[in-house]
């Protein structure tokens, strides 16, 4: 699996996973900029993720969903604020109604997303989410992120590969 470290900072206000990647930075920078590279791997196993907007440059958004193994769907978004090919990508990220309009009563944050080209070859890359409050932190790790997050990350290696 991918995820080398999954560090929870109820300090912070953070959730940080690190992972590494048997490739070059440009190839898993694709796995964001490229909507059906995202879907194969974004949604954990069980709940896979189906991209319906994916306007990749800052002020863009991605519209998503995920659909449990019952149907249930999670529609989420993410607002582009910073884009630096291929080494770093911040967004703005939350919940979403079945409209696609921002859920507000669920919690929203921050996604940092870091990229380094490792001396191997491999990419590491360093995923940071930040919320504003301690209740919106644990309530998303209570929801599963941790597990739900690193179990994504798990499919990488077969996005890469294919």
């Amino acid at each position: 699996m991918p995820v080398i470290d999954a560090i929870t900072d109820l300090e912070a206000l953070t959730l940080t996973f690190v992972t590494e990647h048997d490739a070059p930075v440009e190839r898993v920078w694709l796995l964001w900029a490229d909507p059906r590279q995202l879907e194969r791997w974004w949604g954990p196993p069980g709940w896979p993720a189906t991209v319906t907007e994916h306007d990749f440059r800052v002020g863009g958004r991605v519209r998503y969903h995920m659909t449990g193994p019952a149907g249930e769907i999670a529609a989420a978004w993410m607002r582009i604020t910073e884009l630096d090919a291929p080494r770093h990508l911040r967004v703005d990220e939350g919940f979403s109604h079945d409209d696609g309009s921002e859920n507000p009563a669920m919690p929203a944050g921050e996604c940092d997303v870091r990229f380094e080209q490792l001396a191997d070859g491999r990419t590491r890359m360093t995923v940071v989410f930040s919320y504003a409050s301690r209740d919106d932190l644990e309530l998303v790790v209570g929801m599963g992120m941790v597990e739900g997050f690193s179990s994504a990350a798990g499919q990488i290696e077969a996005v890469l590969a294919g």
